[in-house]
């Protein structure tokens, strides 16, 4: 079996080997060690990382039965609305290392620094050492990449196991055997088992770089890529087969699902929630994304429109609570379980008092608009039209990864990337099955890419910032792939120079504008246009020089970024890349990562006391309440409605039941605009309030009343 033909490329060492050793090596290991100093450094500020994850490991590691189901929580009560893999491999670390913020986010840490080699040698092999390199280390310095391994969402680690499938898909393409295309497809298929239907992104490039590069038979690859499909979905529904099967009474309730099964969650909350929120504020579940009252999305509240009245619709008790002591038009801010909100004081329509209304849902005729046209940049009648996340993410459109709040997270170089995309396609003739590495490589590489730049760009679901930790080992590909081939170019068409440089240019040109949307913009940001003045200069004397002074010229602004990244932002709750000076933006970020390790010591100390013969520490509305106290204390803690509050883990006759039986004696809970009537009316009537939490930060979400209640 032959294999790929590497473009023909001058040296760009001098020497192959120091003392022994190839330099390339040496650069790969540099890059990998600059890489772990750039995740470590400043690690005590991740916290507990994600509180309803480091929880759950926490959890996982009280009993077997919680490690199988992931258990959020040690009363095994729910489940975490995502699936095992990555959450066993952090409850290992843990297990050896203690559950703390940094024990659980070290997969991750490890994840992305030995990422680099694999990255390296894949784009090496069709590309040569000098794209490899190149792909290694703008990979390293893509801010959305360090921030996500630095937290223990398990992105990082879905990542890296998808650079092992599409390394088993190239041997597979260039071997011809069935093995490794069989070995891609169970990689992937436990990828989905980290992060569920995510894992599926880069599937259609992997799968189209066996269909077309390999030398065997097109009815031949067709039946083996029916095989691996099968196998594929296979180790993808394993798990969630098997706990389907459990009787629901025998294990936790399915966290997130609308019908306690995890095939419900895959293709729910984790499925069509995350591509289109259409559906959304029509009275569906939401499943954990929109906490109970609050306005669901798409939903219109402009004057002489009145919302079809549900238990789900009104605004959020948090809402009222930030405009408690304003007046109307004036600024507010509160939290939502995994969101914050930054709006302004209205009142809306069939309420007596007002309420903190987001910058895209502010009814015309409302005075007082957000500050610079809120946090989106966007009036108030902004572009957000409820889309989720939109204050994170940004609207569906072709310039989603340009513009705020998204382009910090990974596009620094995606304009360079981008146009490498079409200089790769010309560079050698087309054939099929294909012969040219530079083609196989932009069928794997570009494909990834571009596959994650259309679908992020248009999905209007669930979609947080860090989701977008995909595309970084492509777009460092594609980084690599453009510029070898540029290189390669070079030896025998001296206009070649003209088109790195009209490609830096647009890219750095892209920064600046960039850098300005988070009022970042500094003088010596200007350095990166010198350097590509140099770099366009030296081309009249020192083709190597010339070309690697342009590179460095477009790393000097993304390596700023993800270097602020890991200096001056912490990554609690949600991981971003650095916010910049943008205050409203900034505000936005510090306020969606705001998630106190400190519970309040009066109502723990109070709870241990006297609950040292029950089961329960305490029952509350959901994880936002409860997963610091499992933190603190390793006690279960009943999450009566999963993540966000709206999962049905128990009934009002449930808690009943199991006050009755000794199980439980104290419920936290909140106001009594919850949807959960059944269970506010039971507090009413068989329950003493004990204290009102209003005040008191209890560990939740801020601006929570929250009340605690004596069951007997």
């Amino acid at each position: 079996m032959t294999t790929a033909t590497l473009p023909a490329q001058p040296s760009f060492l001098k020497k192959n080997l120091f003392f022994g050793v190839k330099i390339s090596t040496l650069l790969v290991i540099a890059i990998m060690v600059f890489s772990f100093g750039i995740h470590m450094y400043n690690i005590e500020s991740i916290g507990d990382a994600n509180a309803y994850y480091t929880a759950a490991v926490k959890s996982m590691l009280g009993s077997w039965s919680n490690f199988f189901f992931v258990a959020a929580e040690p009363g095994g009560s729910v489940t975490v609305d995502k699936p095992p893999l990555g959450l066993w491999i952090e409850a290992v670390f843990a297990y050896f290392l203690g559950v703390s913020g940094f024990s659980v986010s070290l997969p991750g840490i490890l994840a992305g620094v030995f990422g680099i080699p694999l990255l390296y040698s894949m784009v090496k092999k069709y590309m040569g050492e000098l794209a490899g390199l190149v792909a290694a280390f703008v990979m390293a310095i893509t801010p959305v990449f360090v921030a996500t391994n630095r937290n223990n969402t398990m992105d990082g680690m879905l990542v890296f196991f998808l650079l092992l499938a599409a390394w088993a898909f190239i041997k597979a393409t260039e071997s011809g055997k069935i093995t490794w295309l069989l070995l891609g497809a169970f990689i992937v298929g436990l990828g989905f088992n980290i992060k569920m239907l995510q894992a599926f992104l880069p599937l259609p490039a992997f799968y189209a770089l066996y269909f077309f590069g390999s030398k065997e038979g097109w009815l031949r690859k067709i039946i083996n890529l029916g095989i691996a499909t099968i196998l594929l979905v296979a180790v993808s529904l394993s798990w969630a087969l098997v706990v389907d099967l459990v009787p629901a009474d025998s294990r936790p309730y399915i966290g997130s699902s609308d019908n306690n099964t995890v095939m419900g969650l895959i293709f729910g909350h984790n499925g069509i929630s995350r591509l289109d929120n259409s559906g959304l504020g029509q009275g569906a579940p939401q499943n954990g994304n929109t906490p109970p009252s609050a306005p669901m999305a798409g939903t219109n509240l402009s004057q002489g429109t009145q919302p079809q009245q549900n238990p789900r619709q009104g605004p959020p008790q948090q809402a009222l609570d930030a405009c408690a002591n304003l007046t109307q038009g004036a600024a507010c801010s509160f939290n939502l379980p995994n969101r914050a909100i930054d709006g302004t004081c209205i009142a809306p329509p069939n309420l007596d008092q007002l309420a903190c209304a987001p910058a895209n849902m502010i009814p015309q005729g409302q005075s007082g608009q957000v500050p610079n046209g809120g946090p989106n940049g966007q009036g108030s009648q902004g572009q957000g039209n409820g889309i989720p996340f939109s204050q994170e993410t940004g609207v569906p459109g072709v310039l989603r990864f340009f513009t705020q709040p998204l382009s910090k997270q990974m596009s620094w170089l995606l304009p360079f990337a981008l146009i490498n995309v079409l200089f790769t396609l010309f560079a050698s003739r087309i054939q099929l099955p294909i012969e040219s590495g530079a083609h196989k490589a932009l069928v794997l590489w570009g494909g990834w890419l571009l596959t994650c730049v259309v679908f992020f760009s248009i999905v209007s679901g669930i979609f947080h910032a860090y989701y977008t930790i995909m595309l970084a080992p492509a777009l460092g590909a594609m980084v690599g792939i453009g510029f070898a081939q540029l290189w390669s170019w070079s030896a025998d068409k001296k206009w070649v120079g003209i088109l790195l440089a009209f490609s830096a240019t647009v890219t750095i040109g892209f920064q600046y504008f960039a850098t300005t949307q988070y009022n970042e913009f500094s003088w010596w940001m200007l350095g990166s246009g010198i350097l590509l003045g140099l770099g366009i200069t030296f081309q009249f004397a020192q083709r190597r020089l010339a070309y690697v002074t342009i590179l460095a010229a477009m790393m000097v602004i993304p390596m700023y970024w993800t270097i602020m990244t890991v200096v001056s932002s912490s990554d609690i709750n949600l991981p971003t890349a650095y916010t910049g000076n943008n205050q409203a933006q900034d505000g936005f970020d510090r306020a969606r990562q705001q998630q106190s390790s400190n519970v309040n010591t009066e109502l723990l100390s109070y709870l241990e006391a006297n609950t040292q013969d029950i089961k329960y520490l305490v029952a509350v509305p959901s994880s936002q309440q409860g997963s610091q106290l499992v933190i603190a204390t390793g006690r279960p803690v009943l999450y009566m409605g999963g993540f966000a509050g709206q999962d049905e883990v128990v009934t009002a006759d449930d808690l009943a039941e199991m006050v009755a039986n000794g199980e439980l004696r104290y419920v936290l809970y909140g106001s009594d605009r919850s949807n959960k009537e059944d269970i506010t009316n039971w507090l009413k009537t068989s329950c003493a309030v004990v204290l009102d939490y209003s005040e008191v930060n209890t560990g939740g979400p801020q601006g929570q009343a929250m009340t605690l209640y004596r069951c007997k």
